[in-house]
């Protein structure tokens, strides 16, 4: 299971991975001008979604031969369950982990990063298996 993680395949998830969560990040930002912070992280997400399934399609799963329209349903269904990974864990740690250990300053951008991150394994796991395959 491990090896998986050791690949070129991984490494070129995790750059088109970065490159979404920069666009998931920085939209989410924006979107705070407009909407509060727990629709904020929903539509960042989306966004940078949209960008990781063009990126990965072009990048890193080449091979695949599964239908477009296919490979875009499984790639919503296993983005719906990294979403709400990212949504809990966002949430946990900008309501209840960083307020008791005393953090007061950027708590929303530190709580989103961490719930940006947590997804990348199993995501990436879903994404070889059900919607590049």
């Amino acid at each position: 299971m491990i090896q998986q993680f050791m690949s070129r395949q991984f490494f070129a998830f995790l750059i088109t991975g970065g490159v979404a969560a920069i666009v998931n990040f920085g939209s989410r930002i924006l979107y705070n001008f407009w909407i509060d912070f727990p629709l904020a992280i929903i539509f960042a997400y989306i966004s940078g979604m949209v960008t990781a399934f063009v990126l990965a399609k072009i990048f890193v799963f080449r091979a695949s031969q599964q239908a477009l329209h296919r490979s875009a349903v499984f790639f919503i269904i296993v983005n719906l369950f990294a979403v709400l990974q990212t949504w809990l864990i966002s949430m946990g740690m900008a309501y209840y982990a960083l307020p008791s250990l005393g953090v007061t300053a950027y708590v929303r951008e530190i709580a989103h990063a961490c719930g940006v991150v947590v997804p990348v394994f199993t995501s990436y796991i879903g994404h070889k298996r059900w919607s590049f395959r």
